[in-house]
């Protein structure tokens, strides 16, 4: 026989300490956006923008990160990743290169400007995720007993 929380489960509900879980998860994500977005704004940038950053620095550390390749990490159209690149660059935050062995390539690489602002922000996010860690470790842990239920 089927215990009447299983077959809640089967129809796809959710008990109410579930909600509660997935809604607290939902605020600590949505607090900690906030806060990194409003980091961001404060040096002029835009999430956005902040995010290409995060992507150039991390990509351009084990190789040339093109274009094309930002696109698809910030899951934008190639288009798009123009346009922000070009932002980027004007504010003097990235710099352009063609690809010396693919000359249809552009490469985009963080200036040092580019360095600095992204090394400020990431210092003051790191120490914001520190804080709120602690709430978010027991949220995952209260996720895998209710998943484990």
């Amino acid at each position: 026989m089927k215990s009447p929380r299983t077959s809640v489960r089967n129809k796809g509900l959710l008990t109410a300490a579930e909600y509660e879980t997935l809604a607290s998860f939902r605020h600590g994500v949505r607090r900690y956006l906030q806060f990194a977005e409003a980091n961001a704004r404060s040096v002029g940038l835009t999430s956005q923008q902040h995010q290409a950053l995060l992507a150039i620095k991390v990509r351009t550390a084990r190789e040339p990160m093109s274009i094309g390749d930002l696109a698809a990490e910030l899951l934008i159209k190639h288009h798009s990743t123009v346009e922000l690149v070009g932002r980027l660059e004007k504010a003097g935050f990235t710099q352009r290169t063609v690809d010396v062995n693919d000359r249809r390539r552009i490469q985009v690489a963080l200036t040092p400007l580019g360095e600095k602002v992204l090394a400020d922000l990431s210092v003051s996010n790191l120490r914001e995720l520190r804080l709120i860690a602690p709430a978010f470790s027991g949220l995952l842990s209260e996720m895998e007993k209710l998943s484990s239920d």
